[in-house]
């Protein structure tokens, strides 16, 4: 069945307050969606296959709604002072929602994009344009291929949040791809990433002890439900060879509309249950997703 890189705009679907029609396009990683929000003139939310992927209000790009990419701000806000322009890597772009945080909340900074994805960039920036003084560069490409062509010590931040088919790819979740993160970060720099999965929490645990392998620094943030493994959700993992703001973290996790819990330190690592640290050659997907989280 052919590709079409033709948007369809939706017929007699949901409408913003500003009239706005849904558009659907298929991109190379599936049928993409971006629906109109009703409540926010300019707010769009951007599905691939049916699973929310991103959201941006293109009036203030500052507001995160989805619970995971608030606790990223919370780690781009505290990874230097406040309006301080970064050097930032974004592995997976979507809707390219952190990175305009990134330049809204931090003017001049220096940003770059991998996104595998080049029918949904062309999508995204077609119609969710980028404010033309951003310094925003999009890169097609792998996400571990375009992070080694990266200088070293160029990045103050690298944000993974990648996604296949809702699932991080097996080679962005091993020691040799942190090791590519860590070159490529300076002295000091932070890593963030987006983790997502449900009981029995294997992942999550053998990217925890993944990341201890290569950080000397590490600190979890997540709703105390998935922590349970109660339910399938997303995780923050942040880490750094220098001292994490877990007090500040935690306070702002805490505030949050859906609050959250950090994790630091010993119970961290306790957490972990001595799983051992993922190799490429034992690399796996992360889990699907049941299909009630999307419900």
């Amino acid at each position: 069945m052919g590709r079409s890189r033709n948007p369809r705009r939706s017929k007699g679907g949901a409408r913003s307050r500003g009239g706005a029609e849904a558009v659907v396009e298929t991109v190379d990683g599936g049928l993409a969606q971006l629906l109109p929000d009703p409540d926010r003139p300019q707010g769009w939310t951007l599905l691939i296959d049916g699973a929310p992927q991103s959201y941006v209000d293109l009036d203030d790009p500052s507001h995160l709604s989805f619970e995971y990419q608030r606790r990223l701000g919370h780690v781009i806000d505290l990874a230097a002072p406040a309006g301080k322009p970064v050097h930032a890597v974004h592995l997976g772009g979507g809707a390219l929602t952190l990175a305009r945080y990134v330049a809204v909340t931090r003017p001049r900074s220096t940003q770059q994009v991998v996104e595998r994805d080049a029918a949904l960039v062309q999508l995204v920036r077609r119609e969710l344009p980028l404010d033309t003084n951003a310094r925003i560069r999009v890169r097609g490409t792998d996400a571990r291929e375009g992070l080694g062509r990266m200088p070293d010590g160029w990045a103050d931040l690298v944000i993974a949040d990648v996604f296949s088919g809702a699932r991080t790819p097996a080679h962005l979740t091993s020691t040799e791809f942190l090791d590519e993160v860590r070159r490529v970060l300076r002295l000091g720099g932070c890593y963030a990433a987006n983790l997502a999965d449900g009981p029995p929490l294997a992942h999550l645990r053998g990217q925890i002890a993944t990341a201890a392998a290569r950080f000397a620094e590490l600190a979890l943030i997540a709703d105390p439900a998935v922590l349970r493994g109660k339910r399938f959700g997303n995780a923050v993992l942040v880490a750094s060879d220098s001292a994490l703001p877990v007090a500040e973290l935690t306070r702002r996790a805490a505030s949050d509309p859906h609050p959250g819990r950090v994790e630091h330190g010993r119970p961290l690592m306790d957490f972990t249950g001595g799983a051992p640290a993922v190799t490429d050659d034992a690399a796996t997907a992360s889990p699907a997703p049941p299909p009630s989280v999307f419900r």
